[in-house]
Parts: C-alpha cells; sequence; structure tokens
C-alpha cells in the first residue's frame, strides 16, 4: 500500500543542523541580493538620494563578500548561484561585478584612484564595525582589519589633520602591545566603537568639504 502525501506538512530541506545553517547561509545571501536589485532600481529612478544610497550600497556589498566566504563551498560564483535559483537580477548582478556604488562608479568630482579609495576606505570601516558587532575581540581578530582600515584612511592627504586618525593608530598601538589571543575588554570595546563611529563621521564629513582628495 502506498504512502499518501500530505499535502499540508512542511517539507524540510534539512535532516541535520550543518544542512539547516548550510540553507539558511543560501538565504541570507539571496536576501542580499535581492535587496541590492532593489537599491540599485530605487537609484535609478530617483526613489532614494545618493546620500542614503550611497552608505546602503555600499554595506550591502560587504555583506555580500562576508556571507560569500562562508558559503564558498556550495557556491563556486555569483553567476552560477543566481542561475541555480533562476534569479533575475541583472542589476544587482553589475553592482557586485563592479564592487562600489554607482556614486563612486559614475563619480565625475573625483579620479578613478580617489573614487577607489573612498570606496575601499568605506567599507574597512564597515567591516570593522561589523566585527566589533559580531563580539569580535582578540588581537588576533582585529589587528588585521584595524591595519588594513588606517592604511586605507591614510592615503588621504588631510587624514592627518583628522582627529580619528590619531585614535585609530592609537588603538593599534594597544593591539599591537596584546597577546594573539588576549582579548579587549568590554569598556575597550565600547570605546574602540565610539572612536570609530567618530572617526567614519568624521571621515565623510571631510570628504563633503572637499577635504579629503588624495
Amino acid at each position: 500500500m502506498s504512502t499518501r502525501l500530505n499535502l499540508d506538512e512542511e517539507v524540510r530541506l534539512y535532516t541535520t543542523n550543518a544542512e539547516r545553517e548550510k540553507y539558511g547561509l543560501l538565504a541570507t545571501l539571496f536576501g542580499i541580493i535581492v535587496a541590492l536589485e532593489y537599491l540599485e532600481r530605487a537609484y535609478v529612478r530617483d526613489s532614494v538620494p545618493a546620500s542614503e544610497y550611497s552608505p546602503a550600497c555600499t554595506r550591502l556589498l560587504s555583506q555580500y563578500k562576508t556571507m560569500l566566504k562562508l558559503v564558498s563551498d556550495d557556491v563556486p560564483s555569483i553567476e552560477q548561484f543566481m542561475a541555480r535559483y533562476r534569479m533575475d537580477h541583472t542589476a544587482a548582478l553589475h553592482r557586485i561585478q563592479v564592487g562600489v556604488p554607482a556614486t563612486v562608479e559614475h563619480s565625475s568630482e573625483a579620479g578613478p584612484e580617489t573614487a577607489k579609495w573612498v570606496a575601499e576606505t568605506t567599507q574597512n570601516f564597515i567591516t570593522f564595525v561589523d566585527a566589533l558587532k559580531l563580539r569580535m575581540r582578540a588581537k588576533d581578530q582585529l589587528h588585521p582589519i584595524l591595519q588594513e582600515l588606517v592604511t586605507s584612511y591614510a592615503r588621504f592627504k588631510g587624514s592627518k589633520d583628522w582627529e580619528g586618525r590619531s585614535k585609530m593608530v592609537g588603538w593599534l598601538i594597544t593591539l599591537n602591545g596584546m597577546k594573539a589571543s588576549e582579548e579587549l575588554t568590554e569598556e575597550q570595546a565600547r570605546q574602540l566603537s565610539f572612536d570609530i563611529e567618530h572617526a567614519y563621521a568624521e571621515f565623510f564629513r571631510s570628504l563633503s568639504g572637499k577635504d579629503g582628495g588624495s
């Protein structure tokens, strides 16, 4: 006697916790691509101003890169992923392939190198802030990210006069003096987060005032 199929029964995509986590990560990647598609289309229609579009797009691109590393075993390429799930999201795919917001890609106020540096520095800020939000506290977790941030930040000739630079260098010195596995205290992490957020805001104010050219 054949087993009757219950159409009301939920179909499980997974049978183990590892499989559940995998599908959860793939669903998150799918969601990031959809969000990026809507953002790109909204920007083209002037439904979103550049001041809101740029940081939102940069954050989505940063999240995409992070997520892609987590699912690399199951996603050989983003094109294959989108084809597998029949995603017709050409605007998102283009933005992912370019790697920077449209405001940087089509910038008429800065040279290509300056535009690239702005995009890279912005992404480095977001990556570091996200690391703190994920409760990364050890030297070997934070030092490489902060070092990359300070390196990209220092490319701008105006940065030598920015308060944020001295604070970030100070944190680099603090981390340098720690053992690899040693962790920041919660008080230190809170202060570091405040200093980075302040430096991030100062960075954008300087760019808006055209003080941050290369």
